[in-house]
């Protein structure tokens, strides 16, 4: 096999009170990737969208990815890096994971299925980094495994599947940029042993409520005391989307990764759309451009090949 052809999906992070460890994989929107062998053992990148990103691989998440593949498998031959992004960079629903993740699985494919998907987290966390400057897994495990995903550990990585309920998902995107990095740098150093208490029995009935399908378990453990109350004044209207949402019927959520995106969690489809149209008043008096998405949750991360037809 000489192409490859992948679809890779956006995430949301973080899950409230998951920060850094929790994370789940989406069915829309998602990158759309070609990778080709080439001779010569280099990474060339072709941008077919508006976004601008670096196509010097030193500088570009999937470019960082495929060198450190290519120098893991001590391969003769390179990589042409073809990708038309539908993930906007800086949208908080895992734009740079699906660049890493999307090539990281594609250049598997044309090694021959080499690693496993434990190690193409590994590979993707190359490109990660250099996007948020944290070795942090809570995009890329859902990207490569799908579904929900929790990293109990980046040192070693140990990523656990999850099991969960139907689940249908609505996300609203500002049209502004937050940088990962920068909304890292705002947050809290040190946190009242109180609220880290909460936070971690928030984690818990949140993996027990989606393991026993108890909706209403999942909406009181969707809550966070340490880092949603940091970032809450990067987000317009925040606190009116996420009252709008639950006042439809939506489960609840939060910030999706970084922000500036919010999703919410709904247990019916109906539910979901009515939550999409709350959130869109909200901002319909603003001057703030918007994009929502409705998806349900992914069940596989990265689609390849005939999948992506």
């Amino acid at each position: 096999m000489d192409e490859i052809s992948v679809r890779a999906p956006a995430s949301v992070s973080n899950v409230v009170c998951g920060f850094d460890c929790l994370g789940f994989a989406l069915e829309r929107p998602f990158d759309e990737i070609t990778l080709r062998r080439i001779s010569e053992r280099t990474v060339r990148i072709i941008n077919r969208d508006q976004f601008g990103l670096p196509t010097d691989p030193e500088r570009n998440v999937a470019g960082r990815t495929l060198l450190a593949m290519l120098e893991a498998a001590n391969a003769d031959f390179g990589f042409e890096f073809e990708s038309t992004k539908h993930i906007k960079p800086g949208s908080g629903i895992g734009s740079s994971a699906a660049s890493a993740c999307g090539a990281a699985v594609a250049a598997n494919r044309l090694l021959g299925e080499k690693y496993s998907q434990m190690e193409l987290v590994e590979f993707a966390l190359a490109g990660e980094i250099l996007a948020s400057g944290s070795r942090h897994a809570d995009n890329v495990a859902p990207c490569i495994f799908g579904g929900f995903t929790l990293v109990r550990s980046t040192d070693p990585l140990d990523i656990v599947q999850l099991d969960f309920p139907p689940l249908f998902v609505t996300i609203i995107h500002p049209q502004i940029e937050i940088k990962t990095a920068e909304a890292r740098a705002i947050l809290p150093k040190e946190v009242p042993l109180k609220s880290a208490v909460q936070n971690w029995a928030n984690l818990g009935s949140l993996v027990a409520a989606l393991a026993k399908g108890d909706y209403g378990l999942l909406a009181r453990s969707l809550e966070d005391e340490i880092v949603e109350p940091a970032r809450r004044p990067l987000i317009p209207n925040f606190d009116k989307v996420k009252e709008a949402s639950i006042g439809v019927g939506a489960l609840g959520g939060g910030i999706s990764g970084s922000g500036p995106s919010v999703f919410m969690l709904s247990e019916a489809a109906e539910t979901a759309q009515d939550v999409e149209k709350a959130m869109t008043n909200v901002f319909a008096d603003t001057d703030i451009e918007f994009k929502t998405y409705l998806s349900g949750v992914q069940i596989g991360g990265v689609l390849c090949g005939p999948q992506v037809q």
